[in-house]
């Protein structure tokens, strides 16, 4: 999603930012760390092509397969910035309503949905409040909300939990892990660097002094084992994972009364035998099949029951990749302009600009340039499935449902395509008969029998000790294998 090479920056004789270099893929957060006078927000602000005046700025940065320069940033909604103090860029005079129905005109976003994600209220006397009638933790998840309306790519949050009780910190940490986008932290908090962070990039006098995914836990340079030491541990407060998806009751012609949550960030598989009913179920929750009765709620909100009846976001929200990967592409259009028009027609992206997004998703997953314009037919198996999944996070879902899509794949392709799967960041319900492909990629396993669902919980209880008749049969009657 970011690639950032040999940047750059000076002003006068001062050389602010000094070759920095780094790659940040889609769904991961990437902190940038350092003391004050770093080169942090330096080099945050080139990511949206800003520079201080007068600044020489040499080096080459893309944002969601868009070169960034001075005078020329990502387009707008590409990437969106979190500054330390947030009363600073909310407007003292219009209220918090007025304001978000501007930017969701402009970008065609859901006021609703934005309010949820950001963790705020959604009802009237909240809407019609001022920024300054708000708390702190307020007024820094309103700027989230305004973000996440014009649907980023990116988001720069700098220094999001400076000043905050701890228990705001906590809200602010889930806030950020939950949202499914690439994340560039800025941050002194360290605790919070590490609970977030994929990768670390420490910064002194404007160069990288070290890199890497678990620098806070073993630091090779004498600057960063400073750092850490300067800055023990300390307990924190964590909030607890909040359901992102809420199955009750659901029942069609082969459910039977299933009930079930997906937290935010979970890994579920459904698992179960041929005709079980487990891809009617997903089908319902994608909105591909109608139920009889029960409900699907997704962050709090009932989703239609008929699927005539759900819109754009709702099928953005929630996509699916088949099974077979061949038979969803047509043969006669390239697979980038397959790809490009899931952003075209769920999140109205210009075609441009969604062509550029599909490239950069699909070089993101291994298919490189030359492959991705080619038709369907010229691409192998494993290379279609990482086009589908592509073509699914153009939606930027918050549900990714997989449909058996590692079946039929030799064993070098399925691992492959399997530890794509882990290294998204969503939410994932994948389907599968094959319980070896839950042992690997689960959090939980859900055992659905008969359209029932008869075993459900830790990946690791479920599978190495199972309960249930069925599930034992699907484990081969030992977890030894597993």
């Amino acid at each position: 999603m970011i690639e950032v090479n040999g940047l750059v920056v000076s002003v006068g004789d001062r050389t602010l930012v000094n070759g920095v270099g780094f790659t940040l893929p889609a769904g991961k957060t990437l902190a940038l760390v350092g003391a004050s006078g770093s080169g942090k927000t330096t080099t945050a602000l080139a990511l949206l092509g800003e520079h201080p005046a007068g600044a020489r700025v040499t080096g080459r940065i893309t944002v969601a397969g868009h070169k960034v320069a001075p005078g020329r940033p990502p387009p707008p909604g590409t990437i969106a910035y979190i500054p330390q103090h947030p009363s600073a860029v909310l407007n003292p005079v219009l209220r918090i309503g007025t304001v978000l129905r501007q930017i969701a005109a402009r970008h065609s976003g859901s006021v609703g949905d934005a309010l949820r994600r950001a963790r705020l209220p959604g009802d009237r006397d909240f809407l019609r409040r001022f920024p300054h009638q708000l708390s702190g933790g307020q007024q820094q998840r309103l700027v989230l909300a305004q973000a996440l309306l014009a649907g980023p790519s990116v988001i720069v949050a700098d220094e999001p939990t400076t000043g905050q009780d701890a228990v705001t910190r906590a809200e602010v940490a889930a806030e950020l892990s939950s949202l499914g986008v690439a994340v560039v932290l800025l941050s002194h908090d360290l605790d919070l660097v590490r609970e977030l962070a994929d990768h670390v990039v420490v910064l002194r006098h404007g160069r990288v002094v070290e890199s890497g995914p678990a620098v806070l836990d073993a630091p090779r340079d004498v600057y960063v084992r400073a750092l850490v030491t300067a800055q023990p541990r300390t307990a924190r407060t964590r909030m607890k994972p909040r359901p992102l998806l809420e199955i009750a009751g659901l029942s069609t012609e082969v459910l039977r009364d299933v009930t079930f949550d997906v937290a935010l960030g979970e890994r579920l598989v459904v698992a179960g035998r041929s005709g079980s009913g487990k891809t009617t179920l997903a089908r319902c929750v994608a909105g591909l099949h109608p139920w009889t009765s029960g409900s699907v709620r997704l962050a709090g909100r009932p989703l239609p029951r008929s699927p005539r009846r759900r819109g754009r976001a709702d099928f953005a929200r929630v996509q699916y990749v088949f099974q077979d990967a061949r038979a969803s592409f047509v043969p006669w259009r390239s697979v980038v302009d397959q790809v490009a028009r899931t952003a075209v027609r769920l999140r109205e992206l210009a075609a441009p600009a969604a062509r550029a997004e599909a490239l950069a998703t699909l070089a993101s997953l291994g298919l490189d340039h030359d492959t991705a314009r080619r038709r369907p037919g010229a691409l192998s198996g494993g290379e279609l499935q990482r086009a589908a999944l592509a073509r699914a996070l153009l939606a930027h879902p918050d549900v990714l449902i997989c449909d058996e899509i590692t079946s039929g794949l030799d064993p070098v392709t399925q691992s492959e395509v399997l530890d794509l799967l882990t290294g998204l960041g969503l939410t994932l319900i994948v389907i599968s008969h094959d319980l070896p492909v839950a042992a690997r990629i689960a959090d939980r396993v859900a055992v659905v029998h008969e359209g029932r669902l008869v075993e459900h919980g830790p990946a690791d209880r479920v599978l190495r000790h199972p309960s249930h008749p069925v599930t034992r049969a699907l484990t081969g009657g030992s977890s030894h294998a597993l």
